[in-house]
């Protein structure tokens, strides 16, 4: 692997634990506080709504199609899908509000636009089912955590566990702040990018926490368990680095260049990424120090058991 580190140099990262991790409480507070006070914008598919799809002949201007929309008296989230011929409506749901009497509304405006216009697709999504996916969203959320937390104390150590749990919900509010600050839409696109941003996030953490236990049984005894991290940390950063910056060069593409269908997901992901990489050096180790994590926590017992024999010693 490319190094871009100096194989004798080694990273104070835990001496600035303290400070990092007041910072990130800091933003997962105000985080809590935005959702709290502001909530999250949803998007349609957990309010509900009307859902209008139309096919144009030619590319259409997405400023020109809003504008003739709302000359016809219908208002909502206009994209481009598929290609640029393709335009999706989304209209939030009001009382009184008819599927068909905003599908003949859309209609007259394509028909203005384009004569040859016509609609694909017109669906409404009732708020019921809105709810149903907000609590299914929840679940996959909570259910994964839980998981991700049995299998971690599993393969390593509790204390490890709870600290990748608490990185990780860290990883989840600071996202859903960034969105509720500023009421940027979140819709099934965003909960599947929190979905992987989960999943991106404990990879980041299992490879830490694989070299933090492997230098466990390699070096000395005489090391603090700080001074542990820090080594580990260290050797682990250019793999860091390469796969965080390979990804975000990608996601960040989107986010520039994938248009408005996609803004959301791509900026949670950036969001994420960004967050994770910093949570997976910071936060998870420093939460693993603070509940008192040991070097014999981490060593196999078959191996302190030859230790303790005198069959092998460290080096």
């Amino acid at each position: 692997m490319m190094q871009f580190i100096k194989e004798t140099t080694v990273i104070p990262f835990m001496k600035f634990k303290t400070i990092v991790e007041i910072l990130c409480l800091l933003g997962v507070i105000g985080s809590i506080v935005s959702i709290s006070t502001k909530g999250l914008n949803w998007g349609l598919d957990f309010t509900g709504g009307i859902v209008i799809e139309t096919k144009y002949t030619n590319p259409v201007s997405l400023d020109t199609v809003r504008k003739v929309y709302a000359d016809h008296g219908v208002v909502g989230v206009t994209q481009h899908f598929g290609s640029p011929k393709d335009v999706v409506i989304r209209v939030a749901p009001k009382d009184g509000l008819k599927q068909q009497v905003v599908a003949d509304k859309v209609m007259q405006a394509a028909k203005s636009i384009d004569k040859d216009a016509r609609i694909t697709r017109s669906e409404y999504v009732g708020p019921s089912v809105g709810a149903e996916l907000v609590e299914s969203g929840i679940l996959a959320i909570v259910v994964s955590l839980i998981a991700i937390l049995a299998y971690i104390a599993f393969r390593f150590e509790w204390r490890m566990a709870t600290g990748a749990i608490i990185s990780l919900a860290y990883d989840i509010i600071i996202v859903l702040g960034v969105f509720s600050f500023w009421q940027i839409e979140y819709d099934l696109t965003v909960l599947a990018a929190v979905l992987t941003v989960v999943g991106y996030s404990l990879n980041d953490k299992i490879v830490v926490f694989d070299r933090i236990r492997e230098n466990a049984t390699k070096l000395s005894r005489d090391l603090t368990m700080e001074r542990l991290f820090d080594i580990s940390l260290t050797q682990t950063l250019s793999r860091t680095i390469i796969t965080s910056g390979t990804t975000l060069i990608t996601v960040v593409s989107l986010l520039i260049f994938g248009g408005e269908l996609i803004h959301g997901f791509a900026l949670a992901l950036t969001i994420g990424i960004i967050f994770g990489t910093f949570s997976s050096i910071y936060v998870a180790s420093t939460w693993a120090l603070l509940l008192k994590i040991e070097r014999k926590n981490l060593i196999p017992m078959k191996i302190e058991k030859k230790e303790d024999d005198g069959v092998e010693t460290m080096d």
